[in-house]
């Protein structure tokens, strides 16, 4: 007998507009399995699923393959998931708009060409054409936003410092009018978007970072009609500033991944006007140390990440890593934990980490929220070990 709530593959597929054949071929490929499947093999689906499948069919709309879609969802419809799905689907849709934006304006100004020089700049042209073909690039965009937005709401649903990591580090910059500033590796600019209400009139902020994709959201966040902001691409290893540009240097949470921290040192030191400051952050070697004991109860196969990034650059090592190039070196901590009571916001931070849990977690998804449910029942305890670096020049 047909419960309530629950829909026949037929009738899933009515309410959503697409063919039975559809629904069945994503059911074969485990992308969107039923949530009940009974002893017959009646298969029947939900509420949930529909909003599951509204995921499926806008990343299929914007040109990703099902592989893709497959490794970029999660079978799971709590509100904190969709909630940041949906925002992220939005993103993307921004971007196609851009892209495509684009492309119409070199079709535009090819029919120029022809029309007054008859001729046609077809390098251009082509280079530009190509823009309709970058699904990878935007795979990859779209997990990183994913990744950081997980990271970021787990801190700030629950960290006990109150004032915020991101106001911390603005506080300690101490900013004044007409400062020069250098964000390296800038990410979406949630430092900035944070502390907007605070930044005097007239200061000049260069944000950059290597990815063309976090660059834009930056952009995008603060928007362009802010004067004090410009946005330039490129490798901190090579800043292409002149000398004694700027008064402050910022790199927050980077020079673990870069892998050439003294280049980067050199290059922040020759930007640097004298007397000028560089603030750097990172972690400590027993930052969010639970997670990685959590996962490793579950499947001691898991590796959250193959890097240690304290280890490249962490509070343990960083004063000698950056003493040669700076006259003086100090340390401040930011004194936090997390106390977690809900399950969902670790689970996505889980799986944004940079590690193999993906490739043993989402065949078993059920298995693992049950899993981290029970750990949070009781409030889940995660230490955190963060800090800068203030270098002066």
């Amino acid at each position: 007998m047909k419960k309530t709530g629950y829909y026949s593959s037929g009738e899933f597929a009515r309410m959503a507009h697409v063919t039975l054949r559809t629904i069945r071929y994503y059911d074969k490929q485990n992308i969107l399995t039923p949530t009940l499947v009974t002893e017959s093999g009646a298969r029947f689906y939900t509420d949930e699923d529909l909003a599951r499948l509204q995921q499926i069919l806008l990343l299929k709309y914007l040109g990703f393959s099902l592989e893709d879609i497959k490794e970029m969802t999660i079978n799971d419809t709590d509100y904190h998931f969709m909630s940041n799905s949906l925002n992220l689907q939005l993103k993307l849709i921004r971007d196609r708009i851009e892209q495509m934006q684009l492309v119409e304006k070199a079709i535009q100004d090819t029919c120029t060409a022809i029309q007054t020089e008859h001729s046609i700049d077809w390098s251009n042209m082509l280079q530009l054409i190509h823009l309709t073909g970058m699904e990878k690039s935007m795979k990859n965009q779209y997990q990183n936003a994913s990744n950081i937005s997980a990271r970021i709401n787990l801190h700030s649903l629950y960290s006990q410092n109150k004032q915020g990591w991101f106001p911390w580090v603005y506080e300690q910059c101490h900013i004044k009018s007409g400062m020069k500033i250098l964000e390296i590796g800038c990410g979406d600019g949630t430092l900035w978007t944070s502390n907007l209400s605070l930044l005097p009139k007239h200061v000049t902020i260069s944000l950059s970072d290597l990815s063309d994709g976090m660059l834009r959201d930056a952009r995008r966040t603060i928007g362009t009609e802010d004067t004090r902001f410009s946005f330039q691409q490129f490798d901190c290893t090579q800043i292409p500033y002149d000398s004694e540009s700027f008064d402050l240097v910022i790199a927050n949470h980077l020079l673990f991944y870069c892998e050439n921290i003294p280049q980067v040192c050199q290059e922040v030191q020759r930007v640097l006007k004298a007397g000028g400051q560089f603030l750097c952050s990172t972690y400590g070697k027993n930052h969010m140390v639970e997670v990685n004991q959590l996962v490793q109860r579950f499947d001691d196969r898991i590796v959250l990440s193959a890097d240690k990034l304290y280890e490249s650059f962490g509070l343990e090592n960083g004063m000698g890593l950056l003493a040669p190039y700076f006259s003086e070196v100090t340390c401040k901590t930011y004194e936090d934990s997390l106390l977690v009571p809900d399950c969902e916001p670790l689970i996505s931070y889980i799986l944004s980490c940079h590690g193999n849990q993906n490739q043993y977690l989402l065949d078993h998804y059920k298995d693992f929220r049950s899993f981290v449910k029970k750990q949070t029942d009781t409030v889940f305890h995660i230490t955190k070990e963060a800090g800068i670096f203030l270098c002066k020049k």
